[in-house]
């Protein structure tokens, strides 16, 4: 594979669409690097992308998507029929959601069941009509769902390919950081406000690293960008 390209783009502090701001003195870069393929070298990788922009006390952000990629875990979409129930549940999953599309649905249904899955939806609409509460479904299901990433916005050759979440996050943390001699955090962020470290290296300031990625450096369209070098300001 080619040597990664390059290109450090800082991002001035913005508010996030959670509403929380991106904390101020916090510089976000992030870095292009080759695409991802299966049985990457992502340490490797990695590595050679920050080297002259990681330094002793940053963090380098790795995305979630990019690991499950490089470890393997990702399913044609071609290859699961979804059932009636996936179909029925993915049309009112919302556009935003990642398992709008009736083949991630019903993932969720081999995982979870369909019994579980068909409790939550009820009590997401009771919980929706009577308190007016978004996110049940998706609390009640909690990690069956959220390592399950649909493949709308996913990268060529993976635009119709199911992302699962990756394994072992924190020993892929662990090894990059080896790598590249600064500590590393495996995150799940996306357009919403939402940012989840999976995985860290020793030393990580998890909720920190989480405040600081709310506006979703790594972007989820074709940047290409698995890569995010955060400069923490002292006390984040």
């Amino acid at each position: 594979m080619a040597e990664p390209i390059v290109v450090g783009r800082i991002r001035p502090p913005a508010p996030a669409p959670g509403g929380e701001p991106v904390l101020a003195g916090t510089v976000a870069i992030p870095v292009r690097t080759a695409l991802v393929r299966t049985g990457e070298d992502l340490a490797g990788l990695v590595a050679a992308a920050v080297t002259g922009i990681a330094r002793p006390g940053d963090v380098v952000c790795l995305s979630e998507t990019a690991v499950a990629i490089a470890q393997g875990r990702l399913i044609a979409a071609e290859t699961i029929r979804p059932s009636r129930l996936a179909r029925a549940l993915a049309r009112r999953a919302g556009v935003l959601a990642t398992i709008n599309q009736p083949e991630s649905m019903q993932l969720v249904i081999d995982e979870a069941g369909a019994a579980r899955v068909l409790g939550a939806a009820a009590l997401h609409v009771l919980a929706l009509a009577l308190l007016r509460r978004r996110g049940v479904f998706y609390a009640l299901l909690g990690a069956t769902i959220a390592t399950i990433d649909g493949y709308t916005g996913t990268l060529p050759p993976f635009e119709r390919t199911i992302v699962l979440g990756p394994a072992d996050p924190d020993g892929v943390a662990r090894a990059v950081a080896a790598a590249c001699g600064a500590p590393c955090a495996i995150v799940d962020a996306n357009d919403l406000g939402i940012a989840k470290v999976l995985g860290a290296s020793p030393g990580v300031d998890r909720p920190a690293v989480e405040r600081a990625l709310k506006a979703n450096p790594h972007g989820n369209g074709d940047e290409q960008t698995p890569v995010v070098v955060l400069k923490l300001r002292s006390g984040a």
